[in-house]
């Protein structure tokens, strides 16, 4: 799945933004349609996943393992699983591309039965720290060889029976948490999860929904998730809903562009994935719900969103957990801010698939953005709705967030920008461009 040329890309700016669009189905619940319907008893079906590179490394190491999964003509996705304590030994290396997400969900996936699976991923996802995954699921028996720092290319060996653990997230991350509860589906009795600092919940509804026997209750630790084992997953029909972090990028362009009116339909409002939302409100951006749904057990909306003039925020830390995917495109519209935009207690995004303060600080520093670096975070001072310069060439680190996010700056700069490489957008967004286009803008 690695890309072997760059594809080059000069962006320049929008006159105006108008259009109604949808963007592509969430990713973390594609995901684990996927992996839930493959590990169901009978035949399931996804209408709406999103068909980016990274969810289909998902379908593709899910086929690995002996799961049947093939897209019809109509785009519904049909899954006959193989039932929970079913996956069989794959063949070859599962190959992960780009995506973080499938290779921890996989990992513990694979750490609860008696198979042996080695994940290997493209050069960015090889930087990327597993160590937070490896350590759980060594507790409960599985064995890992690493390449040193906890990287891949990296080999599991599950264990059956897997043994029950109680364990407390030492940072906020839904991937280890769910990796931790998809290691808990094939393990005898409770397996426990603590969340301190709440994070998305689409892995706790969707166990429920397949019909895993499955408890969250508040305490004073924070939230306790608890998962009992060796359940049959009942085979379900999904609807994903479009994806919030996708649909952040048009919210911002929408409110940084003059003349501006964009509607982005069916957009996914889960209350742990509405920080971007919140976030642009406090700065002022003119965005409103309608037609507020439920679709499939998750709650989505309707956005509109007007070009209105923002002011810089401090943004409330506990915002973080729910917009860390986000912010590479929240610190552009601090470009265009009032004032000076602080974010900090995010160094969860030096460890994406790009350290995403570093660059996002370089790219908008070289388009003539003030921005100051911090460990946690960026404090970035904006021009008050005025064109930033512009005029660089972005290095995109093999990052789709990058990309897209300095597409989005450059609809509202002097001079164009040129993306260095523009091919890593389709691991999450393969209709991104044509979007853009479709709006009316150039690219």
């Amino acid at each position: 799945m690695a890309h072997t040329l760059p594809q080059p890309r000069t962006v320049r700016a929008a006159a105006a933004l108008r259009g109604t669009i949808a963007v592509p189905g969430d990713k973390s619940i594609s995901h684990r349609s996927l992996m839930l319907s493959a590990l169901a008893v009978g035949e399931s079906r996804v209408e709406g996943l999103l068909e980016g590179e990274d969810v289909l490394a998902t379908a593709a190491a899910m086929r690995a393992m002996g799961a049947d999964i093939v897209r019809q003509d109509d785009g519904v996705w049909v899954i006959h699983g193989v039932g929970v304590g079913g996956p069989l030994q794959p063949e070859t290396a599962l190959d992960m591309g780009n995506s973080g997400t499938s290779t921890r969900l996989l990992m513990g996936l694979v750490a609860s039965h008696p198979i042996t699976a080695t994940f290997i991923g493209d050069a960015s996802l090889s930087k990327r720290p597993m160590g937070r995954v490896i350590e759980p699921l060594s507790q409960m028996g599985a064995e890992f060889q690493d390449t040193p720092g906890g990287r891949l290319p990296l080999m599991v060996r599950g264990i059956s029976p897997a043994v029950p653990i109680r364990y407390t997230l030492p940072v906020a991350s839904a991937q280890v948490k769910s990796a931790i509860l998809l290691a808990g589906l094939n393990t005898p009795g409770e397996t426990t999860v603590i969340e301190p600092i709440a994070t998305r919940d689409h892995s706790e509804r969707m166990l429920a929904g397949f019909g895993a026997e499955l408890t969250v209750t508040p305490s004073p630790e924070g939230k306790v998730i608890t998962i009992r084992g060796q359940a049959e997953l009942k085979p379900q029909n999904i609807v994903v809903p479009g994806d919030p972090s996708s649909a952040a990028f048009w919210l911002v362009a929408g409110s940084i562009v003059p003349g501006a009116d964009v509607t982005i339909t069916n957009v996914g409002m889960n209350p742990t994935r509405t920080g971007i939302i919140e976030a642009l409100k406090m700065m002022g951006a003119d965005i409103t719900e309608l037609d507020a749904r439920t679709v499939g057990g998750e709650p989505v909306a309707d956005l509109r969103v007007r070009h209105a003039p923002l002011s810089a925020i401090e943004v409330p830390p506990e915002l973080t957990p729910s917009m860390i995917d986000e912010y590479p495109v929240l610190f552009v519209a601090a470009a265009f801010a009032t004032g000076t935009t602080i974010a900090r207690g995010a160094e969860e995004l030096r460890v994406k698939e790009s350290d995403r303060i570093t660059a996002m600080a370089d790219a908008l520093g070289a388009c003539g953005v003030r921005c100051e670096e911090f460990e946690d975070g960026m404090a970035v001072t904006g021009t008050g709705g005025e064109p930033i310069p512009g005029g660089a060439t972005i290095a995109t680190l093999l990052d789709h967030r990058i990309a897209m996010s300095m597409t989005i700056a450059a609809l509202n700069a002097r001079d164009p920008i040129t993306l260095d490489d523009a091919a890593p957008v389709a691991t999450s967004y393969p209709i991104f461009f044509d979007t853009l286009e479709k709006l009316g803008a150039m690219a």
